[in-house]
């Protein structure tokens, strides 16, 4: 398979069927999504409201006239190359990936191409490896293991090798960098199976140091609620930002993507608040398509860090979770080091105490359409980003 001149807007399915790829309304994308067991919130119709500097459009993959596949494709302009788009399908599209997947990515390519993309990014929802928390946590304590990937007995998953390699192979570039994050969505993540679990299970699957903090916090007086007050979360996350050092997100950000998820499913997304003796101690964000829970976002004070009231949210949110029949609960991203000298351990650390695994997605890809435009915006990419690094 070939992606880099394609010649029509339709392939063949391992079947012999003929795939087509044309726009479909968010209702008909909807409904594809809501038949579903698992499809990534940001491949819902609704995300395309949230990423309001992106034109959004759902493009649907047909077989004989029937719906087979679906995307949400966000559109962008670039400086200096206004004639021309990114198309971006962030954790999508929705295919068959286990078959053969030039069937149903040259007539996407073929379709963008003739709006007017320059290049595609996409992430698909494919995993290559997966290590349990036993795993992650013998790793962080050999001191000859820095990474996950330097972990023996990872469990490969064939769809994810066979996809990576197929990609690769057709021309499309790899953009996860090696720490795990960029500027797209991360490549590794955290998460915990729910499917045939009880409470009980969920407890016992968590180290001590978990089991510890949620019963006190119990014991402290913490209650965590649902509530609509997202300023007060804001106001909080914005703290953290500040203790943290990441740029936090705006209020409007969080209320538009309330009124887009909600509108589209009122239970979608839920807002939790860990307060203690009248307290705000911490709060999250947790968003459900399906059978997957996401945790999106979290906050929590600096004062009162003993009540533990970040670990009361996260309790409270996997027990919903599991009681709203979810298979999963994902905790989205780390980085993929084991290394203790590395401040960013921390972050898997806190997130393998869950028990579950670690999880390597396929990552993020591009494939040039264009290529005289495309390597004229990896410049412009790699400018900025040096520009941003030197202002540290």
């Amino acid at each position: 398979m070939s992606f880099s001149e394609p010649a029509g807007t339709a392939a063949r399915s391992p079947s012999g069927a003929r795939l087509t790829v044309e726009p479909i309304s968010a209702a008909e994308h909807l409904a594809f999504v809501r038949a579903r067991r698992s499809v990534s919130f940001l491949q819902t119709p609704a995300w395309g409201h949230v990423k309001t500097e992106w034109r959004a459009e759902s493009l649907g993959w047909r077989s004989g006239g029937r719906l087979v596949g679906a995307g949400l494709v966000l559109h962008r302009r670039v400086p200096r190359l206004e004639r021309f788009t990114l198309a971006y399908l962030p954790e999508g599209p929705v295919i068959d990936w286990t078959g053969e997947i030039g069937a149903w990515l040259d007539p996407l390519a073929a379709r963008l191409k003739a709006e007017g993309a320059f290049a595609i990014r996409l992430g698909p929802p494919v995993r290559t490896h997966t290590w349990s928390a036993a795993q992650v946590k013998e790793g962080i304590a050999d001191p000859g293991v820095r990474r996950l990937t330097d972990l023996p007995g990872g469990a490969a998953d064939p769809v994810g090798v066979r996809v990576t390699r197929a990609l690769g192979d057709a021309g499309w570039l790899p953009q996860s960098p090696r720490d795990g994050f960029g500027v797209g969505h991360p490549q590794f993540t955290y998460e915990i199976p729910l499917a045939g679990r009880t409470e009980d299970d969920l407890i016992k699957g968590m180290n001590q140091l978990w089991r510890r903090n949620i019963r006190k916090a119990a014991r402290e007086g913490v209650a965590v609620t649902v509530g609509e007050d997202l300023k007060a979360f804001h106001d909080l996350y914005v703290h953290t930002a500040e203790r943290d050092h990441f740029t936090p997100r705006p209020l409007h950000y969080f209320e538009t993507m309330r009124e887009a998820l909600r509108a589209e499913d009122p239970g979608r997304i839920t807002l939790y608040l860990a307060r203690h003796r009248g307290d705000l101690v911490a709060a999250t964000i947790l968003v459900r398509v399906g059978g997957h829970a996401w945790y999106c976002y979290g906050a929590s004070s600096t004062e009162k860090r003993e009540v533990r009231g970040s670990n009361a949210c996260q309790w409270a949110m996997i027990r919903d979770s599991l009681a709203a029949g979810c298979d999963v609960y994902d905790l989205r991203g780390i980085t993929p080091t084991l290394d203790t000298d590395d401040p960013h351990v921390g972050l898997i650390q806190f997130k393998a105490g869950t028990g579950g695994r670690a999880v390597r997605g396929v990552g993020e890809w591009d494939l040039p359409l264009r290529p005289l435009v495309y390597r004229a915006f990896d410049h412009y990419m790699r400018r900025r980003e040096h520009r941003r690094g030197g202002g540290r």
